[in-house]
């Protein structure tokens, strides 16, 4: 059994990351989660630290973290869960767009922090998040253009789709406005027996994390 180190379902979104890509490669493995008022675990949802203690795994004799890292070693040992796709223009293109979403769009992250349980009608996008949601819808566009959908990179869910499921999440917290091809997408990704999963653990959460309430 392996085991993969979260933190909060509700507000960390590379913990939801790494559990995606764990479940999508047909993994089993258990749930170790990092206590909510470890210091370490405030400092990564506040977006002052990088996402170095989560997500982590743990199988057989291998210890591996960051989501990219994760995702590179399941690929290897489960092939056939298709994290990369197999033609490699795609795959390359998977792997862009996956490290844009990886090192990128800070400004969105600090606007619209995720919370899942969390939803407000109207919300004010400042101008600095929306040239990040620009690019993002940007990026969605052209991948569904190009590998013809319903996903990212075509018919199954893939790593890029794990990577951007969290901006799904936010999107959804923060009512930001989609075209119609851009928000079936997101929907699509809501909807997914995974994220429903997840969601329903992140709804079990403390409704408010002591300290960190201004920054959610």
């Amino acid at each position: 059994m392996a085991t993969l180190t979260i933190s909060s379902k509700n507000y960390s979104s590379w913990s939801l990351r790494g559990w995606l890509l764990c479940k999508m490669a047909g993994l089993s493995f258990e749930e170790e989660r990092v206590p909510l008022d470890d210091p370490d675990m405030k400092a990564e949802l506040l977006l002052l630290s990088p996402s170095f203690l989560v997500p982590r795994l743990v199988h057989e004799d291998v210890t591996v973290w960051d989501t990219l890292a994760i995702a590179a070693f399941l690929n290897e040992v489960f092939p056939q869960a298709g994290l990369l796709p197999a033609d490699r223009a795609v795959r390359a293109h998977c792997l862009s767009i996956s490290g844009e979403m990886h090192s990128g769009f800070a400004n969105m992250r600090s606007a619209l922090p995720m919370n899942i349980k969390a939803h407000y009608p109207g919300f004010k996008v400042w101008a600095g998040a929306q040239a990040d949601i620009e690019r993002i819808v940007a990026i969605w566009r052209g991948c569904l253009t190009a590998h013809g959908g319903p996903f990212l990179m075509g018919a199954a869910p893939t790593l890029a789709d794990a990577m951007y499921a969290p901006v799904c999440s936010r999107f959804t917290s923060y009512d930001v406005k989609l075209d119609p091809e851009c928000d079936a997408y997101r929907a699509r990704i809501m909807a997914l027996p995974l994220m429903q999963e997840w969601i329903a653990g992140a709804q079990e959460e403390p409704e408010e994390l002591e300290e960190l309430g201004a920054e959610f």
